[in-house]
């Protein structure tokens, strides 16, 4: 086979693998909204250890490059989740729906069920799943707690990804510069083995290549849209039972604390008696057993000996 021929397929069959590791491209940063949990970058699989291109130095294949880390913006993920109290929980669900496309974002994941109350009969709880814009995430968060009856708690959270994004960068820019030089001697490549060699770096990095883009686009989404995850509890399921003017929820109560007290007391009798009572009786009555036991060898030392004296008679 001519080296024209095989350099020919050769090109032939990078460009097709192009076209399969686009194919490959990790998920969109869009569904990746929907895949990962609040916060939480997609893992890029660490990159397997290839011999150094003909050419290509180490340094080419992965450099940082610290000046564009002043330069970039703080790339902040914001998200928060929180727990109302609401009169009417599937109507509070289809409102916070109803905001979130309002403001641009769209809803993750919502989850509509039924809860029996303590005297009979079902009410709907649920919990929802929001993605909003990051600059309207105080608003968001104002409207939902807006008409709450109560708001049981709230919690939110920020992850900087400034550095892991310039680092992201970073390697990107080294791995297409590697990625032309691979190519650049692979088209100057004289011996089949040589082409073959360089052809098969040159597909690994284009798959990291394309890693590297996947993760940086869901960076870039993710600090732009914050997720918000509502709990939707029912007014009903925490209204006290009164029956004549006796709440069964305050003698309740009462009865835990008291159980509660109860072993707080036994526990710490427990403790006294394993590390007090038990080694002060070890100490004050080991002298009293030891004095026994001498007393009781010498009683029975002068048994045997007058046993024996009797049995010689």
């Amino acid at each position: 086979m001519s080296k024209r021929i095989v350099f020919l397929l050769v090109i032939i069959a990078a460009l097709l693998s192009a076209c399969g590791v686009k194919a490959s491209t990790p998920t969109p940063a869009s569904e990746l909204m929907y895949l990962q949990p609040a916060g939480v970058a997609p893992e890029v699989g660490a990159p397997r250890e290839m011999p150094p291109a003909p050419g290509v130095s180490a340094n080419d294949v992965y450099k940082a490059d610290t000046s564009s880390a002043v330069l970039q913006e703080r790339l902040v993920i914001q998200n928060a989740d929180l727990s109302i109290v609401v009169a009417d929980p599937q109507t509070k669900m289809a409102a916070i729906a109803e905001m979130a496309k309002g403001m641009g974002g769209f809803v993750v994941s919502s989850n509509l069920y039924q809860t029996y109350l303590q005297g009979g009969g079902t009410v709907p709880e649920g919990s929802i799943t929001i993605r909003v814009p990051a600059v309207k995430l105080d608003t968001a968060l104002n409207q939902i707690k807006a008409d709450a009856v109560e708001v049981r708690n709230e919690n939110r959270s920020g992850q900087d990804v400034t550095q892991e994004y310039v680092d992201l960068k970073s390697r990107l820019k080294s791995l297409e510069a590697a990625e032309r030089q691979l190519f650049e001697i692979m088209q100057k490549a004289e011996k089949t083995e040589d082409v073959l060699a360089v052809f098969d770096q040159l597909e690994y990095y284009r798959q990291q290549i394309e890693m590297t883009k996947g993760q940086i686009q869901y960076f870039e989404q993710a600090s732009t849209l914050s997720a918000i995850s509502v709990t939707i509890i029912a007014e009903e399921t925490i209204k006290p039972i009164e029956i004549g003017g006796w709440k069964p929820k305050g003698v309740a109560r009462d009865a835990i604390q008291a159980l509660i007290r109860f072993f707080q007391g036994f526990a710490s009798f427990l403790i006294w008696l394993v590390l007090f009572i038990l080694p002060m009786l070890v100490l004050v009555l080991l002298p009293f057993f030891l004095i026994f036991l001498g007393i009781r060898a010498v009683v029975r030392k002068n048994k045997a000996r007058k046993a024996a004296k009797g049995n010689k008679e």
